[in-house]
């Protein structure tokens, strides 16, 4: 049974991994964690966060409102202005891509809440160009069947979005559905079969009840034998969830609860891609979607 014995290097609940000027601060100083990161920022309108990403690139995306990007690279200048959206639960936003080497701005277009998800990228390939990815072009799909039904929002993918090394996606999961199930992972390069990919789950929660006051979700990590870890995490607005390695799922909405995260993907591979590998034990869940519809409350 699992006692979430690891939740201490893996779990941030809200407030406990903040940084100067940002409300999540996921970059430096974490043992064992060398591939992504993630910054968040509550801005008002005209407030600037300014960031030097040096050997990595971004992809910026607005949570709430919207956000006027610059980015600065070897002189030459990139600007969007991202219309971003009322909150996570409104749709997909767009988003903007930051090469390496930048200097990024974010100014605040009113009051808004903004993402930056990042990737360290040590190839010599050369960096990608800035761009802005309209929500119009972000493929939006249905993933699984049944109480597995969820919604993928793919704006930072291969095929979508070029990058080095970054794949990015958003997942909403209604109340009382599983995600991330069946349990995979992707923690060993095996070309064609697996990729090497670091994870950060970063999460909201709303109450689909009147009276409800504490949404509230869970996530599971789990390893081998020869390579353990036990993460069974209560997830709240703000939290954030590492997965190093290890089989990861599911994560879970409470029956009152609706469940978001944004996952940041990235790894030391020669292949930009999200390859995976599911646990034997629950690979046959796949089986039984052909059978079973989507959740109607997701078409």
């Amino acid at each position: 049974m699992s006692t979430g014995e690891d939740n201490a290097d893996w779990v941030r609940l809200a407030g406990t991994a903040t940084g100067t000027g940002w409300d999540v601060d996921i970059t430096d100083g974490i043992p064992g964690w060398a591939h992504t990161g993630l910054l968040i920022a509550t801005l008002a309108a005209g407030e600037e966060r300014v960031i030097d990403l040096g050997a990595r690139e971004a992809i910026v995306i607005p949570l709430a409102g919207g956000v006027h990007v610059r980015a600065e690279r070897a002189g030459v200048v990139d600007q969007a202005e991202l219309a971003g959206r009322e909150s996570v639960w409104a749709g997909a936003s767009d988003a903007a891509y930051v090469p390496t080497g930048s200097i990024l701005t974010l100014t605040g277009t009113g009051p808004a809440r903004i993402a930056i998800c990042l990737a360290a990228d040590a190839t010599a390939a050369p960096a990608p160009p800035f761009r802005h990815l309209p929500a119009s072009e972000v493929p939006v799909e249905l993933r699984g069947a049944g109480i597995a039904s969820r919604q993928v929002r793919n704006f930072g993918v291969p095929g979508v979005l070029d990058a080095n090394r970054m794949i990015a996606c958003e997942v909403i999961t209604l109340a009382g559905n599983w995600s991330s199930w069946p349990p995979h992972k992707h923690d060993t390069e095996r070309p064609g079969v697996e990729s090497e990919l670091e994870e950060i789950y970063y999460f909201q929660t709303r109450s689909t009840e009147a009276r409800g006051t504490d949404p509230i979700g869970y996530q599971r990590v789990y390893g081998a034998a020869d390579r353990p870890i036990d993460v069974l995490a209560e997830v709240r607005t703000d939290d954030v969830v590492l997965v190093p390695h290890g089989w990861h799922g599911p994560a879970v909405a409470a029956p009152d609860a609706d469940l978001y995260y944004l996952n940041v993907m990235a790894g030391p591979g020669p292949e930009r891609a999200w390859l995976i590998c599911d646990d034997p034990a629950h690979a046959w869940v796949r089986e039984t979607w052909a059978t079973q519809p989507a959740d109607p409350r997701l078409t």
